[in-house]
């Protein structure tokens, strides 16, 4: 499937993040660090009915092979919403192409199809706005589009909101 495709499968779920990241930038403006940014919208999601995970280890993987487990991972997701979106926040006042790279590659490491960064460092959130996607993505992934399976992302359930860090099996 193309990336317009699993856009189109998730776009009722990227809306609503994103309408949750305009409720919180309303609220909070420009300037304040990205940790108050991820803060307020895993927050603001999980208030409205979200499952929502903050700090989600990224294994790499690598021919087969995983690397930097349990606490060793070099990267964190900022949010997972409902086991199926990469959330990456900033808060700087430019964009730059490797922000959507950064989001691509924890979509590829978690065989996910869509992510967003939201930069929260423009006066309006639209301008900070990135729909991402990973046509490498497998089809299992789509098939049950309500909750991809966990063998598909790896990924333990976890408190939602929770500062704590997600985990490996």
């Amino acid at each position: 499937m193309n990336e317009t495709g699993y856009a189109g499968v998730f776009a009722d779920l990227t809306g609503k993040i994103i309408n949750a990241a305009i409720e919180v930038h309303s609220e909070l403006g420009c300037g304040l660090k990205e940790e108050a940014y991820e803060a307020a919208l895993a927050w603001e999601l999980s208030h409205r009915g979200h499952k929502v995970q903050r700090q989600v280890p990224c294994p790499v993987r690598y021919k087969g092979n995983v690397f930097c487990q349990d606490d060793e991972h070099p990267k964190r997701i900022d949010l997972l919403v409902d086991d199926k979106v990469v959330v990456e926040l900033k808060a700087v006042c430019t964009r730059h192409p490797v922000f959507a790279a950064q989001c691509r590659t924890y979509l590829r490491m978690l065989d996910l199809p869509v992510g967003l960064v939201l930069n929260f460092g423009f006066p309006s959130l639209k301008e900070g706005i990135e729909h991402v996607s990973n046509p490498k993505c497998s089809t299992s992934s789509l098939r049950n589009s309500e909750t991809p399976s966990s063998e598909s992302n790896n990924l333990e359930k976890q408190t939602p909101i929770s500062g704590k860090k997600g985990t490996l099996p």
